[in-house]
């Protein structure tokens, strides 16, 4: 059975929208600095691979219903340089956009970041643009995905050569000699594309890990691709076993056919665990997340402007294919109604059995909202005690469905140490995790080589 990489997704408020309102839930981002330490140190005694922070470059009150984890955040570059002096091991992986970012000024913080932590510095690169982020950065005119993607890769280009600017031995430092840099070891950059212009070289000396490892997130054709060819972990959302043993393939298909290792592509699904002591404890929680989910018709008039359309029982009932004119969100769902549903909605009535025990005519029947928050608060769920969700992570795994997975917290710090302190052991004891780290590095966490710089192998050649 193969060994699985786990890491976590940081979002100090939670990662469910109502994960906040939960008793004894972080909710203050002005104490993020108390929430960040608490989690690195539960992360880091479970051995998690890393910690991951995720961006957004704008908020809005919008946000407060949709995704209340953006409205107000820690800059991820800002939070993993945090934690590199609170932690020893774990690895810390940061989120920039390649459309808003400068190459030049992110790998030299990116660099800083992994020689200051001793090589466990990670960067997921995004191509993302919304008309909010342009805004605050000054554009004008937002660019197609496919012109976004051709930046991306050429600053995934650029971050890589940069980086290689001063070989591993340059700086001689020789005291007696009075020589300091050998200069044949430091190499320009000159990169002229048609989106990223940099001279080089970089003033800072190469990372620890050479090239710091690169993640990409996305399942669109360009993403897949650019993952392929460029990252060294795809980070995928997959709704089943199946489909995710397919991705990866097709992920390593593409690696494979751009001119790499395709073993070198690490494929890892985000995944929102909730951990009870019983099954019935963890679908109680998932219950309790599932009623302080918000929905369009708890307002006497109508939502905030902002609050998702989706998330109301006028969309339920387009899902579903009945009328659902005069019922309020928390009615119970009939058997009768049930069966006047379409297949979608019976499906959506079993996940909320799955999830939460609520089972349609007995005593404790799901509510409409059950139905419309199940529908439309997109998370891959796993409700159960530590050994039945480490059972399903192993089962993955054996599967070679991915290699990982980046977990999600519905609630901080409850879930969170659940997660650490009951599935992770159980993890350990079906041996696809280690009890102890085996390297020092993100990419020895990762199970990723160093990198040769390309510069050196090139002199080589010549040589």
């Amino acid at each position: 059975m193969s060994r699985l990489i786990i890491g976590a997704m940081v979002r100090t408020v939670g990662a469910y929208p109502s994960g906040w309102r939960v008793d004894g839930a972080h909710r203050d981002p002005r104490d993020d600095a108390a929430a960040l330490r608490r989690t690195a140190e539960i992360a880091e005694a479970a051995r998690l691979d890393y910690l991951f922070f995720g961006d957004w470059l704008a908020t809005g009150p919008e946000l407060e219903h949709r995704e209340p984890h953006l409205v107000a955040r820690i800059d991820p570059l800002s939070a993993i340089t945090y934690l590199s002096a609170l932690t020893s091991r774990i690895g810390l992986i940061a989120t920039a956009n390649t459309t808003y970012a400068d190459p030049y000024a992110l790998a030299r913080a990116t660099a800083s970041i992994d020689l200051l932590s001793g090589g466990r510095a990670g960067l997921n690169l995004v191509a993302g643009a919304d008309p909010e982020s342009d805004a605050n950065h000054g554009r004008d005119v937002r660019e197609p995905a496919d012109t976004r993607y051709d930046r991306a890769a050429e600053f995934e280009t650029v971050l890589r050569r940069l980086w290689d600017s001063f070989e591993d031995d340059a700086i001689v430092a020789d005291a007696e000699t009075g020589r300091y840099l050998d200069p044949r070891k430091l190499h320009p950059t000159r990169f002229q594309g048609a989106h990223v212009r940099v001279a080089g070289p970089l003033n800072v000396a190469r990372p620890v890990q050479g090239h710091l490892p690169i993640v990409h997130s996305g399942t669109s054709p360009r993403a897949r691709l650019f993952a392929a060819r460029s990252a060294d972990v795809a980070l995928v959302a997959v709704p089943g076993i199946g489909r995710a043993a397919e991705l990866r393939e097709e992920l390593r298909a593409l690696a494979f056919e751009s001119g790499r290792d395709d073993r070198t592509l690490k494929v890892v699904a985000p995944v929102l665990p909730v951990v009870g002591e019983t099954r019935e404890h963890a679908q109680s929680i998932a219950d309790r997340l599932t009623e302080l989910v918000t929905v369009a018709e708890d307002w006497p008039d109508a939502p905030p402007p902002g609050f998702p359309s989706e998330r109301s029982l006028a969309h339920l009932a387009g899902l579903v294919g009945i009328g659902l004119e005069g019922f309020r969100p928390d009615d119970p769902v009939s058997p009768g109604l049930l069966a006047a549903c379409s297949p979608l909605g019976v499906e959506l009535a079993a996940l909320v059995a799955e999830r939460t025990g609520r089972v349609v005519g007995s005593d404790a029947p799901p509510t409409f909202r059950h139905l419309v928050v199940t529908a439309t608060v997109h998370a891959s769920m796993i409700v159960g005690t530590s050994e039945e969700i480490a059972a399903e992570f192993a089962a993955w795994a054996d599967a070679g469905a991915v290699d990982g997975f980046n977990v999600l917290s519905a609630t901080q710090p409850d879930q969170f140490a659940a997660f650490a302190t009951g599935v992770v052991p159980e993890l350990q004891r079906l041996g696809v995790f280690p009890r102890e780290y085996e390297g020092s590095t993100l990419r020895d966490h990762l199970g990723l080589e160093r990198p040769a710089n390309v510069h050196s192998a090139s002199r080589l050649l010549v040589e």
